[in-house]
């Protein structure tokens, strides 16, 4: 779920910053982007990541790859734009459920990959790094979407922007951008 974590981010920053300031934000991006793709084929490209590994860790890389392309595509895209068209914000929510499914086969395959860690070391670290920042950002997405589920059962219980009220309010006023897309 980190790549739809790292796309979350960048739209809600830039939602904070003036207009002006969102080229550079699109630059950096890019560049961040870029350097993230370029560590992972490094990874793929590396002679001991072709020893054998009990498990697919070589092929959750390149899938991790390709989630990055989308990544960072759907960050620029939602730094651009706005307001942002539902087709777009449709496509997020897409991308996020398949970012999910992604964290937790990478999840999976690294738990059960130890003996990995001394064949191919390089290809095991990088996948337990993926595991903890998907695991991680699984767990904030988790808690955010519980709020967002009591707030529409019991509406204003948690958030009510009108009238200033709800549990969440306090520090949500500072950063709306923790409750929605």
């Amino acid at each position: 779920m980190i790549h739809f974590c790292l796309a979350h981010t960048a739209y809600h920053f830039s939602r904070r910053l003036p207009k002006r300031h969102r080229l550079r934000l699109q630059f950096a991006i890019f560049a961040l982007g870029i350097a993230a793709f370029i560590f992972q084929l490094y990874i793929l490209l590396r002679p001991r990541s072709s020893h054998y590994c009990g498990l697919p860790l070589l092929y959750n890389l390149v899938g991790s790859i390709i989630f990055t392309f989308f990544t960072i595509g759907l960050a620029l895209l939602l730094v651009m734009l706005e307001p942002v068209p539902w087709e777009l914000k449709t496509t997020f929510f897409i991308f996020g459920g398949a970012s999910f499914a992604k964290g937790v086969c990478t999840i999976v395959f690294t738990a059960l990959a130890t003996q990995c860690a001394k064949t191919t070391p390089e290809l095991y670290y990088l996948s337990v790094t993926l595991s903890v920042s998907s695991l991680v950002s699984t767990a904030f997405f988790s808690v955010l979407g519980l709020f967002w589920l009591v707030n529409m059962v019991f509406p204003g219980l948690i958030l009510n922007k009108e009238t200033k009220t709800g549990i969440c309010y306090e520090p949500v006023s500072e950063c709306g951008c923790l409750w929605h897309i």
